[in-house]
């Protein structure tokens, strides 16, 4: 599929980088299909199956309405989306913690059956999108952290798919060629937290959560900070 897009350029699929360079978004997509096929054809339980192509083509298609409708937004940070949705403006921010957070928790009503767990396995599962899309601000820097954190638990388990499809990727992307952009960030992180919350107890999950909530507030805290920064600095 990222072999098809790039055979076939589109100006709004285009984005300059840190270093001004044009660069595509076609690693978005092909990394979300990439990873849901992975997920749907793994030797696994139906239901675990379910749960990851779920999450990752929900936070794949949030993430791309952020690439695609609201590129120029200069909004960062939670609380500015949150702020914007509490004045009755739906931003793209808001659409991506509410459809991933919907999807984390559909998902966690597929794979726990306590309602704690639950709850729990939706934050850690929107909290690996979040801290994966955090990362993606250098080339090739969400494709690390994707295999930094999928690699422990690849034999047999969810995370190869969403480390399989990065490692096709990553070439491309560490050449400045293309980015991951939100859709291919956000669909990474969420095939990830599935993985973490199949292979994880209730310690476990409470511990996962704890570590991304604290690495959502410090990002941002970063977000708004570099918010307020003038463009000339």
């Amino acid at each position: 599929m990222y072999r098809a897009l790039r055979a076939r350029p589109r100006p709004h699929w285009q984005r300059t980088n840190h270093v001004g360079r044009t660069v595509d978004l076609y690693a978005g997509p092909a990394a979300v299909l990439g990873t849901a096929a992975g997920a749907a054809v793994l030797p696994l339980p139906a239901r675990t199956r379910c749960a990851a192509v779920l999450c990752v083509l929900a936070a794949g298609g949030c993430g791309a309405y952020d690439d695609l409708a609201a590129a120029d937004d200069p909004r960062r940070g939670f609380r500015a989306h949150l702020g914007a949705l509490r004045d009755g403006e739906v931003t793209s921010g808001a659409v991506k913690l509410l459809g991933i957070g919907a999807a984390g928790i559909a998902a966690g009503a597929l794979l726990k059956e306590r309602p704690v767990d639950r709850v729990l396995a939706a934050v850690v599962i929107a909290g690996t999108a979040h801290l994966v899309n955090l990362t993606d601000v250098r080339p090739a820097a969400a494709a690390a952290t994707v295999l930094a954190l999928g690699a422990p638990g690849l034999p047999g388990g969810l995370a190869a798919a969403p480390v399989g499809a990065v490692a096709a990727l990553a070439a491309d992307d560490l050449g400045e060629r293309t980015m991951l952009g939100d859709a291919g960030a956000h669909a990474l992180g969420a095939g990830l937290g599935v993985a973490i919350v199949a292979g994880r107890g209730r310690a476990g999950l409470a511990a996962h959560a704890a570590g991304l909530v604290a690495a959502a507030v410090y990002g941002d805290r970063i977000s708004r900070r570099i918010a307020r920064t003038p463009a000339d600095r």
